[in-house]
């Protein structure tokens, strides 16, 4: 009866979720209406809807039941009462690694894809091993933090308090269980940031120097300007965003990091912006680009069922205005941090060739971040660098 009445609210929440809001921000509000669901009833609501989500385009035709059914079994390693309800001989074999589900699944619907739950595995960046990341899909990411340079033994202690699984990733970053209520654990303190470990990684493409003056183009919530801050503290850095609300929320978190000497501008970037960025030249800008987040999906797999190839299309000519007006206000032989968190070559690789072919940068080094290997984000990252002028050809005619 147990298994029954979650299917029923599976359904409910699956007829009354409206597609173009993300799960985290409806979930919260069905559960607020639906006060009689306890903690328990919460958690399995949510693993059952995300799971369904995860299996993507795959087997389209089938009724919502079935999908999740199939779904259940491909992101599970345990067995669960639902499962062993519903699908008794599939939770037999709910421990098989995934290639072995996959055939087994096959066996009871021959028209299963596994390139059906992401469909455009075609315009992955170079480099991605796409049966991988396809099936990373059905596998919850963990969650990461960078921990400031020394709480480390402080952190893990009150970890191991909690009785907290982690893992130590090097470079003081460490992966945890998703859903590890950090704010229960650390009420107070302000030993680390909550930070994906690719997001982590694109700070090896920084390189500051000291006094450098760095901008943050599209800061958001402020991540790369702090893992900036964590390699050069004496930096004069701007941070700028579309977004007034967002730019409000940095000063708390800037603070807490003891990052102090900052500038906050509200600019569109698709604008000009001579008059906000009069005079200004900078050592190294990050450019945090906007882009169809097609790497973090595993994260958001509600993602997959409303995106269209078009909105690429999209996010690349937004990438390409954003980078024109933000390139100009680069010293010559400075450094351009491009960064998406993509997986689409249109955002990354084909940005890098519009970076260097019109705006006349060099590239240094790009990267994919595979973080579908590590149950992380996949994200781009690419390192350019401003030419300096070059002299009149024959050089200056004496007189």
């Amino acid at each position: 009866m147990k298994a029954v009445n979650q299917l029923k609210t599976f359904q409910r929440i699956l007829s009354e979720y409206p597609a173009d809001t993300p799960l985290s921000k409806f979930l919260p509000g069905f559960y607020r209406q639906n006060k009689q669901m306890g903690s328990t009833d919460r958690k399995v609501a949510g693993r059952l809807i995300y799971n369904y989500f995860r299996l993507g385009r795959a087997l389209p035709n089938l009724p919502a039941e079935d999908r999740l059914m199939v779904a259940e079994f491909f992101c599970n390693t345990q067995t669960n009462s639902f499962l062993q309800h519903f699908k008794p001989d599939w939770a037999a074999c709910v421990g098989f690694n995934i290639d072995e589900k996959i055939a087994l699944v096959k066996t009871t619907y021959p028209d299963f894809k596994l390139e059906d739950v992401f469909p455009w595995s075609k315009e992955l960046s170079e480099g991605i091993d796409k049966q991988a990341f396809l099936k990373s899909f059905f596998v919850q990411p963990d969650l990461f933090i960078r921990v400031n340079k020394g709480f480390e033994q402080q952190v893990k202690a009150e970890l191991t308090k909690a009785d907290i699984k982690f893992k130590d990733e090097g470079n003081n970053c460490l992966s945890l269980p998703n859903g590890t209520r950090l704010d229960v654990i650390f009420p107070k303190q302000h030993w680390f940031e909550v930070q994906d470990l690719s997001s982590q990684q694109t700070a090896n493409y920084f390189k500051p120097n000291r006094w450098d003056s760095w901008w943050d183009a599209c800061a958001a919530s402020g991540g790369k300007s702090l893992l900036l801050h964590s390699l050069q503290p004496d930096i004069k850095l701007v941070v700028s965003d579309i977004r007034e609300s967002i730019l409000s929320n940095l000063d708390e978190r800037f603070q807490q990091a003891g990052l102090m000497k900052y500038q906050k501008k509200v600019m569109d970037l698709m604008q000009n912006n001579e008059q906000l960025l009069y005079n200004y030249a900078f050592d190294g800008i990050i450019l945090d680009a906007p882009c169809s987040g097609s790497g973090t999906w595993g994260r958001t797999p509600e993602m997959i069922s409303q995106f269209e190839l078009h909105k690429a299309d999209f996010f690349k000519r937004l990438q390409q205005g954003i980078a024109t007006n933000v390139a100009k206000h680069l010293k010559p032989g400075k450094p351009l941090i491009y960064i998406t968190c993509s997986a689409l070559k249109a955002e990354n690789e084909d940005a890098v060739t519009y970076l260097t072919n019109e705006l006349g940068l060099e590239l240094e080094e790009q990267q994919v971040l595979k973080g579908y290997s590590h149950k992380a984000d996949t994200m781009f990252v690419a390192r350019l660098v401003a030419k300096a002028p070059q002299p009149p050809e024959g050089g200056v005619e004496e007189e």
